[in-house]
């Protein structure tokens, strides 16, 4: 494949905004530098790589609320019976669409829901062991020491469990951040697929 077809080709499949020129200058000065190292124009082209990939390379560092955005925005404008169409199976697929998000939603907000409760057991354990100390100081100074002894050692029982909890949470809070963004990349590669497939 020469420099005007892949050019023309990854024109076709980029999305139309004010980055496609610059995108399209960017890999065109990238063939042009290769030909001057001594390649020719079709080696230069093929080191660069096939279409697909330089468009999926490209679309992964658009946004996803712009790539969502230029995704779903008609290339055409409607026909009449398509549009009736729309509006007559509009209960069920709006239903349909509004149960997916609804579904989704709450699974993402049940996961931080979870690592909320279990930061809210740590501040938890953590405030249990201050309020054993001033209970053990309380009882040393009223001479209670079967007490006192009896709160140091559940003090030290949450001191450890706090420190525990502690990792636990810190663990589970990088896993969330990593579950999120591993599901908003997820969402990403579904509109690059289908912007490549086009």
């Amino acid at each position: 494949m020469n420099k005007q077809e892949f050019l023309s080709r990854l024109k076709e499949k980029l999305p139309a905004n004010e980055d496609t020129q610059e995108c399209l200058s960017f890999y065109s000065e990238m063939i042009d530098d290769r030909k001057e190292e001594g390649m020719s124009e079709e080696e230069a082209v093929a080191e660069i790589g096939t279409v697909e990939s330089v468009l999926s390379q490209i679309l992964s560092e658009i946004p996803l609320s712009k790539l969502v955005k230029e995704t779903v925005k008609p290339k055409r404008s409607l026909k009449a019976w398509e549009i009736v169409l729309l509006i007559l199976t509009s209960p069920v697929w709006i239903s349909l669409l509004i149960a997916a998000f609804v579904i989704v939603i709450s699974v993402y907000i049940v996961i931080w829901s979870l690592l909320i409760s279990l930061w809210a057991i740590e501040v938890g354990f953590a405030l249990g062991v201050v309020y054993l100390a001033v209970y053990v100081v309380v009882f040393i100074t009223q001479g209670r020491m079967l007490q006192s002894a009896a709160y140091f050692g559940a003090s030290i029982a949450f001191v450890g469990i706090s420190i525990l909890m502690f990792f636990v949470c810190k663990k589970a809070s990088k896993g969330t951040l990593v579950l999120s963004k591993k599901i908003a990349e997820g969402i990403k590669l579904i509109f690059i697929r289908k912007r490549v497939a086009q």
